[in-house]
């Protein structure tokens, strides 16, 4: 019990420096000469994708890559730079991937179409399972030969 209890406060600073490594690597707080270079600085992290974590933007990624992306934008805001000449900066370097709402294209239109089309497809097969089950639901009339054989079945002959 004590063995494991030194360990554990040997432990304690190891965890601590790592903690205050990760927050350093994070970033420092941020500053902006105007409230628009915050809302800009603040909407682009927020619609840029992380290209190393994929899910995420680079506002919620700790990889390096979206360290390095949020300090591009920040460093293209603070020089005067519009939303649209940092966005167009980042496609150029990573690609339309990098948009969390890339626009309607030729090489993007089977994903924009995508949602609609899995709808009509699940619409569809439901459609066929509902007229299926009444299909098996009805019985189907016996022939006149049908009806003898199977009256002669039931009664024994």
């Amino acid at each position: 019990m004590k063995r494991s209890m030194f360990l554990s406060l040997l432990g304690l600073p190891l965890w601590l420096a790592a903690g205050l490594a990760m927050a350093l690597a994070i970033g420092q707080p941020i500053e902006f000469e105007t409230e628009a270079q915050k809302r800009q600085y603040d909407t682009l992290v927020r619609e840029l994708r992380c290209t190393v974590c994929q899910s995420e933007t680079i506002h919620e990624s700790n990889a390096e890559l979206a360290a390095d992306m949020r300090r591009r934008v920040y460093d293209m805001t603070l020089a005067g730079h519009d939303a649209d000449a940092i966005v167009d900066f980042m496609v150029q370097r990573y690609g339309d991937y990098v948009r969390y709402r890339p626009p309607l294209q030729a090489n993007t239109a089977l994903l924009w179409a995508s949602p609609f089309l899995l709808l009509l497809g699940g619409g569809l097969a439901w459609w066929r399972m509902i007229v299926g089950r009444k299909r098996m639901v009805q019985r189907p009339e016996f022939t006149q030969q049908e009806r003898e054989t199977l009256q002669r079945l039931r009664s024994g002959d």
